[in-house]
Parts: structure tokens; sequence; C-alpha cells
């Protein structure tokens, strides 16, 4: 049950499970190193202890040191058992101490700590009671610790791990010699006892690297072997219609697409018209048209006589995609309606808080193939949703929907519909090579000409307290104007969890849209239109605020970041993000293009007291610097790790990706590419089975929150 928690369900799992840290007897630990909550094996020297109370309220205070550093521990108990493990402590010139780090009176202490001391030989002195953790300290070498839940300590995983190394013999390699010589890899049964059983570090390291390669190797054959999956698989043609909805269109643009939205779209049209299911990845910098390219995806599949579907993670941005669809469309977008054009199609939508009527009807227009595009959240997953014939899904910020959602809507077509994903966080190329490499990638990195820049400034209010009242009058200028000011808090409510980057004794709790309304409202922003936006309203006040933001009836929006994607409002020229510190890169770039999207300047202010040389202000003066989305992103990877990045904390899974690490691994990734590739057109039928079992492993590993389901 216990290895279960940590999801070891077999013996590949348990030798996959590799130690965090390696101790030695000879090494202390660095107890700076250690943080409240953690469940941690620390090798420290014993430099004191106490006895204090007596009788059955006894208790012993320790205190270890790693040379440089403290850490307290306390047993309590009754006299005679406090009295032993006095004893059992100064036997030894270290201990290897485990247990879960807390916090008293600001100091780190572990309590009732499971131990064991060792000489300076590294020896075991004293009771021997406890086998597991005598046989990891006793072992010549390195000690490995491993991630552990609370009732499983680190010793009792490398026992379990020993023994099933133990029992094995040598381990059958999948790999050929070949390929190991060219990947500059040791052989399997190796590279595991060097991970679990080292005897210096060097070789660790070796076993790691072949570790890494094999996660590689398997996410790359993985996804190699997903497109030639899906190559076999037909999908609706749809070639490009002369005299179709496209094309006029295309003749009603009141502007130029740029260089970048032609090829992309040209790319795009090609695949459409083929019998294999387009399975492409549209990146975007902010401003750049993604939504322009996909719409004129869609109305090609329509001329096909085909229904596209455009799925997004909210309500709110649902509703905004569906008029902004029927914004661009016009008439060609009223579907059979008195005076419409006859090649005009309809744009519906669906979502959860439709009425019941509502709902029927449009889902009759879905089944009977009016709906020709179709706007949705996951109301379109459920069942009893049918389609005429769809022939293209495209996923606005997939990585918020689960795989068996996606493959819902795939698998409710006789024919295999294309699919085009796209994001507005640009991502970076170590991670489209890993985690979407089943997907073609085209990114559009240009903004159209017309678009007037967006300018940055950080504002600190405690050093610069008049710049803030400055930023309040600039929105009520703002406002005369005729404009409109968004207002970004981290949190709804004064009792909602505070998650602070701040890093200081005291922190400050971060804004709230409910204080900050008030605040607002009765002091700076007096006597202008204010109005609330957070994902707890109910779907009909999201709705109506949006509206009436959209229809130039409130001023200033007071929001959380349910405004970070998506929403367009071109009359919006400011936006004041509050502790912006609390958010990361590519959450601050996407709110940031919330503004200037009209014929306006936009103007971006980031409010922030992080401490100057902290990581968290420097993170702020790089969004104030650039207005690069791509160059964003590659700092926001260094700093959050590939997971965060690609919406892991979102979507409440775990990263796909468990030993790389997409920047620090990067030539090994590449590598690791180039001979599966190989691997794959010398073997496409998968007769290989050791191919098989890598592609398994992969899969199993992401869980599916990055691969398609075939």
């Amino acid at each position: 049950m216990a290895l279960a928690k940590l999801r070891l369900g077999t013996v590949g799992d348990l030798l996959s499970h590799s130690p965090l840290r390696y101790l030695s007897g000879t090494e202390n630990s660095d107890l700076s190193e250690l943080k409240v909550g953690e469940h941690v094996a620390v090798l420290a020297r014993v430099a004191r202890t106490r006895v204090l109370g007596g009788g059955n309220r006894s208790r012993l205070e320790v205190v270890l040191t790693d040379g440089n550093g403290a850490l307290n521990c306390t047993f309590f108990g009754r006299a005679f058992l406090v009295g032993w493990w006095e004893e059992q402590l100064a036997r030894g010139e270290h201990g290897i101490f485990v247990g879960k780090v807390s916090q008293f009176q600001r100091k780190l202490q572990l309590t009732h700590p499971d131990f064991v001391m060792i000489d300076d030989r590294g020896s075991v002195v004293g009771r021997a009671d406890k086998s597991a953790l005598v046989s990891a300290v006793s072992r010549s070498g390195l000690v490995p610790i491993y991630k552990q839940p609370a009732k499983l300590p680190t010793w009792r995983i490398s026992e379990c791990v020993d023994l099933v190394l133990g029992q094995l013999g040598e381990i059958d390699d999948p790999l050929g010699e070949q390929t190991r010589e060219r990947a500059g890899v040791i052989g399997l049964d190796a590279a595991l006892r060097a991970v679990h059983q080292p005897s210096h570090r060097d070789q660790v390291a070796e076993g790691l690297r072949r570790l890494r390669f094999d996660e590689a190797l398997g996410l790359h054959l993985s996804m190699l072997y997903r497109r030639i999956d899906n190559a076999a698989l037909s999908a609706a043609r749809c070639p490009a219609r002369p005299n179709g909805v496209a094309s006029a269109f295309d003749d009603r643009l009141p502007f130029r697409l740029t260089a970048g939205q032609t090829a992309v779209g040209e790319t795009i049209a090609a695949e459409l018209a083929g019998e294999q299911p387009m399975m492409r990845l549209l990146q975007g910098e902010v401003g750049s048209g993604k939504t322009l390219v996909a719409l004129r995806a869609m109305l090609q599949v329509v001329d096909s006589s085909h229904q596209a579907v455009l799925v997004a993670p909210t309500e709110v941005l649902a509703a905004q995609h569906a008029d902004t669809l029927r914004r661009f469309l016009g008439d060609l977008g009223a579907g059979r309606v008195l005076g419409a054009p006859e090649i005009a199609t309809d744009v519906a939508l669906l979502t959860g808080s439709l009425s019941a009527a509502r709902r029927r009807a449009t889902l009759d227009a879905l089944r009977d193939g009016s709906a020709g595009i179709v706007v949705g959240t996951h109301a379109l997953f459920t069942e009893g949703v049918e389609f005429a014939s769809l022939g293209l899904l495209v996923v606005d910020e997939q990585h918020r929907f689960g795989v068996d959602q996606r493959a819902a809507l795939l698998e409710r077509s006789a024919l295999r519909p294309h699919v085009l994903v796209m994001t507005a966080t640009p991502i970076p190329r170590s991670v489209a090579m890993t985690v979407f490499g089943d997907l073609e990638v085209s990114s559009l990195i240009e903004v159209p000409g017309n678009r007037p820049a967006t300018r940055t400034h950080l504002i600190d209010p405690l050093s610069q307290p008049d710049w803030l009242d400055r930023a309040w009058q600039r929105i009520r200028e703002e406002a005369d104007a005729g404009s409109q000011t968004f207002v970004v808090c981290p949190r709804i409510t004064a009792s909602d969890d505070d998650q602070t980057t701040v890093t200081s004794d005291e922190a400050q709790q971060s804004a709230t849209v409910e204080q900050t309304l008030e605040y607002l409202g009765a002091g700076a922003l007096a006597g202008l239109r204010l109005a609330s936006l957070h994902g707890r309203m109910d779907t009909e006040q999201k709705a109506a605020v949006m509206a009436g933001f959209v229809a130039g009836e409130i001023d200033v929006l007071v929001s959380t970041t349910v405004i970070e994607v998506g929403v367009d409002v071109p009359n919006a020229t400011v936006m004041v993000i509050l502790d912006a510190d609390r958010f990361g890169i590519s959450q601050l770039h996407q709110l940031r293009g919330r503004v200037g999207r009209g014929n306006k300047p936009g103007l971006c202010l980031l409010v922030s007291s992080a401490e100057p040389g902290s990581a968290a202000r420097e993170r702020l003066a790089a969004v104030a610097s650039t207005t690069d989305g791509f160059e964003l992103a590659e700092l926001d990877l260094e700093q959050r790790r590939e997971g965060n990045v690609l919406g892991v904390s979102q979507s409440g899974s775990r990263s796909a990706l468990r030993l790389l690490r997409v920047l620090e691994h990067r030539d090994e990734i590449i590598l690791s590419r180039s001979i599966a590739e190989d691997l794959v057109q010398a073997d496409p039928q998968r007769a290989d089975g050791n191919l098989g079992d890598y592609v398994t492993q992969a899969e199993l590993l992401a869980a599916g929150d990055w691969l398609e389901k075939s």
C-alpha cells in the first residue's frame, strides 16, 4: 500500500524509482537545505543532548550539527526510555536520522526521528534491531535516499530494491550494443545497479545518463509511432473551394494577412485537403492572430460539408471565442436566416449553463449539420452531443483538458477529424520535441503591423507610493477618454490561501478582488463604473459582466486571472497587476496581452513590493524588459521547470517527464530523438518487442497527460 502511493506497482516501477540524493558514511548532510514538511534522512553529528522533565513526562532534546548549521531533535517518553535514547546517541560519532521536518520557535526540528548511530569508520554501533536501516548505512559506498511517503522510510525502499536486484540476476538489455555505443550509455543492468547500489558518484552519473536516455527514447518512440498510427487513419478530405464561405471571408478581410499567417494557413489548408488526419500545434505570440488562422481552417472544413469544433477551457473564453468568430464573419456566420448569403454557416455555442430549451436547439443544430462551427467547453464531451460530420477539432489551451475528454470528441466520427491545437504560451523547442513530439509545430511570431505596442512598467508601492497614486490617476484619465482598464488580483477573498513568493518573516498577504474593488470604489476611482469578475461567480453573472465590459458599460474590471487567455476587449488600454510577483512569467505575459488590442497603445503596470535583487523582482524586470513571448517562455522554463510551464499545476497532473529536464538535458534529448527516428524507420510495424515495451512504459509514465489517445 505504501509503495502504491509512489505509483510503484511493478518491479520495473520500483527499479525506475531513482534516489533523490546520496549520502556517504563520512559526509554530513547540508542542514541548510532542509524544508518544513519534508520527510528527510540526514547524516549528522550529535553536538549535545539534554534531558528535561521526569517520570512519564521526560523529554530528550538533541542538537545535531553538520559543522555549520544545527538541527534540533526531540524525543518524548518515560524516563527509562529517554535515558536509553540518550545512551544510544552518545555512543556514535555520527548518526542517520529519519523523520519529518517541523518548526518550533522558528527553528527546524525532527520529532521522534528513527535513527541509527555509526562510528568514525562507518560501522554501526549500538543495537542493530532495524535491519533495513543498518543494511543501508553499512553498505560500502553511497547510501541512496529515496522519495518516500510518510509511512515508508527510505531504507525500506532501499531494502526492497536490494531484494529485487539480488533475485533478478543480470537484467536483459532491450538495446543492442550498436545503439548503446551510439548513445554513449552503459548497459541497463549496470545502470540500475549504479543508481541503486553505487560505490562512487561518477558511477551514479553514468547510471542516470542511461536511465534518462531510456526515458527520452521511450517518449520519442511513442510520439513517432503515434504519427505512424495517425497516418494510417482516414480523415475527412476538405480541399479549398473556389467560391465557398472561406474565399468569401478572405475577400472581405479589411487588412492583409501577415506573412506568418499566410504561410501557416497554406500549410494547414494543404493538410486539411489530404486523406490523413492533420495533427498540428499552432503556437503564437500574443496578438499574432491564431484565432484568425483557426477560423480560416474551420471555414475550409465547412466548405466541404463538414463541421468544425473549437473547444475552450472556460465558459468566459468560449463565449469570447463565439463572439469573436461572429464578429469576424458578419452575415457569413448568420446561418440560414433571411437575408444571409447562401453560403453562410451558423456559429453555435454549447456550454453547461445553457437553458434546457437552448441546449436542445443547439444539439439539434449540431446533429443536423446546420451549425457548421461549434464553440464550447467541456460540455461538448458529454453524452448526447452528436455531430452530423465532424471534420476539424480545434483545441485552445489544450493542456487544460484530459486525454479522455479529447478522445471523446475524436471518436464520435466515422472519419478521424483533423486536429489543430492552439497555445498562447510559446512552447520552447526542447519541450515541443518531447511533450508535443507527435504534433507538427507551426509558429506565429510576428504581430500585425497596425497593432500599437504595449509598454510595461514596474511599480514598488513601498519605495514609490506616488507612482501608484499616479497609476490610479492615469486610469481615471483613460476612463475620461473613453478607454477601459483591467485590475488583476491574485486572490478573490481574504480567506483564500495565499501562495506567496515573497520571502520574509511576515510576508504580507496578497491583494484580493473583493478588497480592491471596495478600496478603489471608495477612494482613488470613486465615481467610475467598477465591476468584479472571478471564477466563483455563476455563469450568468460572469457572462453579464463580460458583456457589459465589452459593451463599454464598465470602466474598470477588477478580476482574477480568469481573463488571462483569449479575452478580447479592443477598448481596454491599461492593466494593473497587483502583487505581480505572485504570477509566473508566461502568465504575466498573457495577462499583458489583454490590453492594447485595438487602435490605442496599451500600458501594463506590474505592482510588487518584492525586494530588489530577489528572484521575484528579477522575474518582473524580465517581463518589463521585453514583449518577446518566446524569449520569456525560455526564461520561465529555466525558473519553473517544464511541468509548470505546460500547465501541470492547473490541470492537477504531474509532469510527463521523470528524470529528464528539457533544458539541462537538451543535447541528450536531441540525440535520443535522432536514434528513435532511425529505429522507427527500420521497424515501422513494431516487430521488435523491446521497442513496444519502451512505448508502453512511456505511455504509462505520461498517464495520458500529454499524449493523444490513439
